[in-house]
């Protein structure tokens, strides 16, 4: 055979190999998930959540980077899943041999040998344990490697690691079932998160704590053995129990956040509400109403008048209740302001000198056209300081007033300051507009 057809061979075959890989990778690109596939969440003034929406296949994933979650959880999913992950390429053949050695031993699967580039890999293509499926998870994690670097690939995992139902990465684990956020995670949660990923449903902590404690421990002890925390630490962690919250949704603001979402494209959306004022309101609220017919609701909304920023914010008296209308938000409905537009009435003629305070108005029975008002015990008193009618809120003072200021000018200058009055029927501001007869 020629000797330099064999070296221009020799040559040759890397070359294709680089240039099928190349072409693959643009062919079939990784199933990088895009921002719908994260839930949603509105949070109160202390980042502490209100309400989240999941994402578009009804996973709770809430996206974080490596630096929004404890460095212990790190160090404790590092050194338990991949010591060498910063060092190796996608796939660690040490790791797999070992696995190799260890699986045909025993006779059954004792490890994977995945690296965290791999089981990012599987994530996003899932396959099944076989060989083939086991080529396609390595081929995916050096292409993974190819296109990210280390902490993108990492942020990959944090974010869509599953923990056990619809669960799905380690703010929503921790969310879920320890009520923090994975900031402030202790040594002994930040080892039983970095586990659970391994058998999400067995180790569920609210449902087998005891099973997921013995998990723990395992990491405990092979952070201790590589030296990552002191023997003091790891001793310590082993003795806090595993107590753990079934996971729920968070509904509180309901309202709101669906305002807040509606109106904005980001994931995270914090706002100035006082979470434990909103809470202790919607309890408050929810009893309160119990004493009312069963389609009466409520709203309330608490603002700082130093600052104008709202603190808790009720669209309806019970969001989940049908009846009462709960989907409805009072806050912003169209609806009768009833007698609040009194105050400002006295106050614009008191402006332009129409009255004073001690001016006599009457409180007697009048027609208007068709139009006959009444005051709400049905009672009338005669003559009435302006002062008196305000303070008692009167009906028929009220009227007479805004019949002599002119219910135009009166809507005019409403509207001129912002607060526009929708009138039913021909849209003309009429009398009735004083005491409620207008949106």
């Amino acid at each position: 055979m020629n000797i330099s057809f064999l070296k221009r061979l020799l040559i040759a075959i890397p070359i294709m190999m680089a240039a099928s890989l190349w072409t693959a990778n643009l062919l079939f690109p990784p199933n990088l998930p895009d921002n719908s596939y994260y839930a949603r969440l509105v949070t109160d003034k202390d980042d502490e959540p209100l309400r989240a929406f999941a994402g578009k296949d009804g996973v709770w994933r809430f996206p974080v980077k490596p630096d929004d979650v404890s460095p212990r959880y790190i160090e404790a999913l590092i050194n338990y899943e991949d010591r060498w992950f910063y060092h190796h390429p996608g796939i660690n053949p040490i790791s797999l041999l070992r696995a190799t050695y260890q699986n045909i031993s025993h006779n059954r699967i004792i490890s994977g040998g995945s690296t965290i580039t791999m089981q990012v890999a599987r994530i996003l293509h899932p396959h099944k344990r076989t060989l083939s499926g086991k080529m396609q998870q390595m081929l995916r994690a050096l292409q993974l490697e190819w296109r990210l670097d280390k902490d993108e690939i990492l942020a990959l995992y944090l974010n869509h690691a599953p923990f056990g139902g619809n669960l799905e990465g380690v703010e929503a684990a921790s969310r879920a079932y320890l009520l923090k956020p994975p900031q402030r995670l202790s040594h002994a949660e930040a080892a039983l998160l970095a586990v659970l990923p391994q058998r999400p449903s067995d180790l569920r902590p609210d449902r087998h704590p005891q099973r997921a404690q013995k998990a723990r421990d395992k990491v405990l002890d092979r952070l201790a053995t590589l030296d990552v925390w002191p023997e003091t630490v790891t001793k310590e962690a082993r003795m806090e129990i595993v107590a753990a919250e079934s996971p729920r949704a968070f509904l509180s603001a309901p309202l709101l956040s669906q305002r807040l979402v509606s109106n904005s494209k980001i994931l995270r959306i914090g706002s100035t509400i006082d979470g434990s004022l909103q809470q202790s309101l919607e309890s408050l609220l929810t009893d309160h109403i119990d004493r009312y017919p069963g389609t009466v609701s409520a709203a309330v909304m608490v603002l700082d008048n130093n600052s104008g920023n709202t603190l808790a914010y009720l669209g309806s008296a019970d969001f989940a209740n049908k009846k009462r209308h709960g989907y409805v938000d009072m806050v912003r409905a169209v609806r009768s302001p009833g007698s609040t537009l009194k105050p400002f009435l006295y106050g614009l003629a008191l402006d332009e000198g129409m009255i004073h305070s001690h001016s006599l108005l009457s409180d007697t029975p009048r027609l208007y056209g068709d139009y006959r008002p009444g005051n709400f015990n049905d009672g009338f008193s005669g003559p009435v300081t302006a002062e008196e009618a305000l303070q008692r809120s009167l009906n028929l003072p009220a009227v007479q007033l805004l019949d002599h200021y002119g219910p135009r000018k009166f809507a005019a200058k409403l509207d001129n300051a912002g607060l526009k009055l929708g009138i039913p029927g021909s849209g003309a501001p009429n009398l009735s507009v004083i005491l409620g007869g207008a949106g």
